[in-house]
């Protein structure tokens, strides 16, 4: 293995290690889902039984895996800014490797504790016949994987914009409760007005969710190639906008010491 690979392991993996040593928020990541599975889809089953019925609850599963993994995920880059108020991201931007790959590992070990925590849902939700004969489990696969990666993007290209754990809560709860309503986890995309189609098309996590709707064959809005496209596109461009801002700030710091010496 080339020390580059050893590197993005390595912080990958320390990252990882850390959800093992929460336990509670492993616990916390399986309530929400849950309740928003039982509370909002019962309630809509309630509401209009002749309508939708369980169906609904069926069509909310993709939803709640997609909660699971975008929540995992941004909680996992906050595992970033904390590095940088802690001194540590300040000793991997000085590390002989590109700053892309130390953004890169960070992204990693974020879509490595979210697939965790949906494999644990998905472990939870199976045995009550939420995941039939006619579901996709290679597709089931790719879609939590893309919708990690794209979540894992996503915090850290929040983390790379911010400086403190208080204004990373602010950001991501700017960003992430938008980012989640405008992605057809909790209706059909195709009946949403015009303007906010076009907001929920443009939001990467849609894509993520949609891929999860072709799996389990609960109406996805894009085809798959297009779901592809956009995750692949949006995760290079944050890795690289997030490497960027890194290695600007390093330089900066650099620049002030020099001055202050």
């Amino acid at each position: 293995m080339s020390s580059v690979a050893q590197a993005v392991a390595a912080v990958a993996m320390r990252d990882v290690r850390k959800l093992f040593r929460q336990r509670g928020r492993l616990l916390a990541a399986m309530i929400r889902p849950l309740l928003w599975l039982v509370v909002i889809g019962g309630g809509f089953a309630a509401a209009e039984p002749a309508a939708r019925g369980a169906n609904y609850q069926d069509f909310l599963v993709p939803g709640v895996l997609g909660m699971t993994v975008l929540f995992g995920a941004a909680l996992a880059a906050l595992a970033t800014v904390y590095d940088k108020e802690s001194g540590v991201m300040r000793m991997l931007v000085i590390a002989p490797i590109p700053h892309a790959w130390i953004v890169a590992a960070k992204a990693a070990g974020a879509v490595v504790v979210a697939l965790i925590q949906a494999t644990l849902l998905l472990l939870v939700l199976a045995p009550f016949g939420y995941f039939g004969a006619a579901v996709s489990w290679p597709w089931l696969a790719v879609g939590l994987a893309a919708t990690a990666l794209v979540c894992a993007c996503l915090g850290i290209l929040v983390a790379a914009c911010t400086q403190t754990l208080d204004n990373y809560a602010g950001m991501m709860n700017f960003f992430l409760f938008p980012v989640f309503f405008l992605s057809g986890s909790l209706y059909p995309v195709e009946r949403l007005p015009a303007a906010l189609k076009l907001a929920a098309a443009a939001n990467p996590y849609t894509h993520g969710v949609d891929l999860l709707r072709h799996a389990t064959h609960t109406g996805p809005a894009f085809s798959r190639a297009t779901d592809l496209a956009v995750i692949l596109v949006f995760s290079a461009a944050a890795i690289a906008v997030a490497g960027a801002r890194f290695a600007a700030a390093d330089v900066f710091e650099s620049r002030v010491r020099r001055l202050a010496s």
